[in-house]
């Protein structure tokens, strides 16, 4: 039997080039788009797996030293706890399955009105402490969350979004945290707005939004939940970074 490479007709062949042509300009754009996002941040401290999903849609591991984009979300995996480092010094620590979409970081050294950081927490929990932008412009940093809107005062707080999801954060009365947004300060203060309401923290007070349509509201430190890190991410070791984890941080445990 004679065996023979049969050519498809160039009425397949022209087709099938030119969707070859389509997806490499698509390629093409697309890496441009990403390579044209500012460099924000980068990756200090990692326990577990740690990814980004870029502002084109394409997902990448990441690891210590890693770049972290404007227009980038962050996605930590279960058991995994990250800590970034911003271009203004500004720090946050993810705890696990968070989600948390760097909006927004604009830093001008010399200009800074043209300051603005935008930072989406989308699931999970985090712990911020305040950079340049927020130390010098208070109004140009705020986090975003699900059921309002924080904005900070030269600030080191913590925020947990749970929807039947945080059964293994530690509360002082041993149930899970209800659901909604739960807010600790451990130094400056926070003011927490949506539209049914607004209330400033103070350094050692506690928050909780239920939901967008009901008002922020102190809660007794009793009470409190606090979002814990592990020393071993709270910690600066010779990284040259400020400590995450001072004062009630101190003695967090891994959950």
């Amino acid at each position: 039997m004679n065996s023979f490479k049969q050519t498809p007709p160039a009425s397949v062949r022209r087709p099938l080039a030119g969707l070859a042509l389509a997806l490499l300009l698509l390629l093409a754009v697309a890496s441009a788009f990403a390579q044209s996002q500012p460099v924000v941040g980068q990756v200090t401290h990692l326990s577990g797996v740690l990814s980004v999903r870029h502002a084109d849609g394409a997902r990448v591991v990441l690891s210590v030293k890693s770049a972290i984009l404007q227009g980038d979300t962050l996605i930590t995996e279960r058991e995994t706890y990250a800590r970034v480092k911003f271009v203004d010094n500004g720090e946050i620590v993810l705890r696990p399955g968070s989600e948390v979409a760097v909006s927004k970081y604009l830093y001008d050294e010399k200009e800074p009105k043209n300051d603005a950081v935008a930072i989406g927490l989308v699931k999970g929990g985090l712990r911020a402490v305040t950079g340049l932008v927020g130390k010098r412009n208070h109004d140009a940093v705020n986090f975003d969350t699900p059921t309002a809107t924080i904005g900070i005062r030269g600030t080191h707080f913590g925020a947990l979004y749970c929807q039947d999801d945080c059964a293994g954060v530690p509360t002082p009365s041993g149930q899970p945290p209800a659901n909604g947004l739960h807010v600790d300060v451990v130094t400056g203060a926070i003011q927490v707005t949506n539209p049914s309401g607004s209330q400033l923290y103070s350094a050692g007070q506690f928050g909780f939004v239920p939901s967008i349509s009901q008002p922020p509201v102190i809660v007794p430190p009793a009470q409190g939940v606090t979002v814990t890190m592990p020393p071993a991410i709270s910690s600066n070791g010779n990284t040259g970074t400020q400590k995450i984890g001072a004062a009630k941080l101190d003695a967090c445990v891994t959950q």
